[in-house]
């Protein structure tokens, strides 16, 4: 079974705005229920032709632009690992949703954090996963401190030459990774990062479990790599964490 937590909530969702008529919701959830089916599926399946168990692979919904209607249905499908791009669309979601779903939610930034960013993320996030410089584990080591909090981060590589790309370059990963890991009240889980759009995902993937190798032992607890496209491929070469929007969602809209 894909890592992907329980969770049943039976709540009303009229007060967070458009999605009002139960047969549109029920509708909704079925149409949800059938991606991650169609999801697990291939994870399974990947999992199998690499002699791996699914159990040992979470799955990250992204829910980026997705509206809290559809994260709810997220929750109820039993998904409660969800990545967010932005810090204020992870704020503004975390106050639609029932205090008692946000105590079994973890919540993963994705996207790239400005600095001036680091107090609101640690107040969001459980899981920082693109910390791309020294600079930013000690703005955001600084705030964690200042919450009694121990900040788990991954350090982004950047793969591939896509200059829109955030990360750290792999020439440099290990060692700066050493660096961003003695930073007071961070937690450094392992490593994250995005296979260039229109090429072979699998030589960026196998550079990346390669530096992921290289890490102490306790800095090797994640390797997060595989969207919706590509997924089956960083399944492959080792990823314990998936990040995939589209696949579960659908397009989005906006």
């Amino acid at each position: 079974m894909i890592n992907t937590g329980s969770m049943t909530e039976t709540g009303s969702m009229t007060e967070t705005g458009s999605m009002t008529e139960t047969g549109s919701m029920t509708e909704t959830g079925s149409k949800f229920a059938d991606n991650l089916a169609r999801v697990q599926e291939r994870i399974a399946k990947a999992a199998g032709r690499a002699g791996r168990k699914a159990g040992d692979i979470t799955l990250v919904a992204v829910s980026k632009r997705q509206t809290p209607q559809a994260v709810r249905q997220a929750l109820e499908c039993g998904l409660l690992d969800l990545g967010e791009n932005y810090v204020q669309e992870a704020q503004d979601k975390q106050v639609l949703l029932p205090r008692q779903e946000l105590a079994s939610v973890r919540w993963h930034l994705i996207g790239h954090l400005q600095s001036n960013k680091a107090k609101a993320a640690v107040a969001v996030f459980d899981l920082i996963q693109s910390v791309d410089s020294v600079s930013l584990a000690q703005a955001i080591g600084r705030q964690a401190q200042a919450a009694g909090k121990v900040q788990e981060v991954l350090v982004q590589v950047h793969l591939g030459d896509e200059a829109t790309k955030s990360g750290i370059a792999p020439a440099q990963a290990v060692d700066m990774a050493g660096e961003i890991a003695a930073v007071p009240n961070i937690a450094l889980r392992g490593l994250m990062g995005i296979a260039p759009g229109g090429q072979e995902p699998q030589p960026y993937f196998q550079q990346l479990r390669s530096l992921f190798e290289a890490l102490p032992p306790a800095h090797r607890q994640t390797l997060s790599m595989g969207m919706t496209g590509d997924f089956e491929a960083a399944i492959r070469e080792g990823a314990t964490m998936l990040r995939i929007g589209t696949a579960l969602f659908g397009p989005r809209t906006n």
